[in-house]
């Protein structure tokens, strides 16, 4: 009786797999994900030669860390907030979505935008809510918010992702296969071999001087 009853409630028919992941929101929409991309691919359902393209907005300003326990930017910390939901950020930040918007192509991201915070208290109440303290803030922001003082109008922009577009329209699964000079996971770079070791000489004709190394050796 469960079983059909569970059948009838997710839309189920003969034949059907239904999964079921419990965990946190994040990390299971991420591996369901991944997991119904995987299966497209393996059973053949997705056309490799259509380009389905769609704007994601609505997105939240915040979300949660749960290992330190603290509020994170989603994207960045200057999307300004929808229309009526500055509100929250008091009390309830969870609850504030950004005017951001991004470009998505079969699931990748093409391109990132946002309206952009141009008030300098509201900026102040957003880096309040991701913990920063006044010092820090005023170190590593005195000069934006200076900015604002002098009559910042509404601003926002969106930047797209060449060499992602590009993977896309070659059908390549990796960006390191369209990019120039593409890395390794532990950043060498295969077509000129770097970094790499230099002669003294090479130092001494070009007035540099390596200095620390003994120290971080001892």
């Amino acid at each position: 009786g469960n079983v059909k009853d569970f059948a009838i409630s997710t839309g189920a028919a003969d034949g059907d797999l239904v999964l079921i992941v419990a965990g946190e929101p994040k990390s299971t929409n991420a591996a369901l994900a991944a997991l119904r991309h995987e299966m497209g691919i393996r059973l053949e359902l997705a056309d490799p030669d259509m380009m389905f393209f769609a704007f994601v907005t609505d997105f939240p300003l915040f979300e949660w860390n749960l290992e330190e326990r603290r509020w994170d930017a989603s994207h960045h910390a200057f999307c300004m907030p929808k229309d009526g939901f500055g509100k929250y950020l008091s009390h309830d930040p969870g609850k504030v979505i950004a005017q951001s918007y991004d470009l998505v192509c079969n699931g990748l991201e093409m391109a990132s935008g946002s309206i952009r915070v141009h008030n300098r208290e509201l900026q102040e109440d957003i880096f309040k809510v991701l913990g920063y303290s006044r010092d820090e803030v005023s170190e590593r922001f005195a000069q934006l918010l200076d900015a604002f003082e002098y009559g910042a109008p509404p601003h926002g922009g969106i930047a797209p992702g060449i060499d992602r577009l590009i993977m896309v329209l070659t059908g390549k699964d990796s960006i390191r296969d369209v990019i120039a000079f593409p890395k390794t996971q532990s950043q060498m770079d295969p077509l000129f071999g770097a970094p790499s070791s230099v002669e003294q000489s090479q130092l001494e004709e070009l007035h540099l001087e390596v200095v620390g190394l003994e120290a971080e050796e001892s």
